[in-house]
């Protein structure tokens, strides 16, 4: 897998590695684990996706599972 920086213009997921496997699939792993209870929750730190727009809502939708579970508890 080579970690090809790609992320396009905008930080809206600092945080977050981004990588492009040989095959051209797009995965992004979070720098930081997430909290116990996001984690207990299925808030996932690994994400993947056929592409970038994809990518970003996997990890929008991860992000949204931590706020939502930090809310919560």
């Amino acid at each position: 897998m080579s970690d090809t920086r790609t992320p396009g213009p905008g930080t809206e997921f600092a945080g977050w590695r981004i990588m492009r496997s040989d095959a051209g699939r797009f995965w992004a792993t979070r720098e930081r684990p997430f909290p116990q209870a996001a984690e207990e929750a299925g808030a996932l730190r690994t994400v993947d996706a056929d592409d970038l727009r994809e990518l970003c809502r996997a990890m929008a939708e991860q992000e949204s599972l931590a706020d939502t579970t930090a809310v919560t508890r």
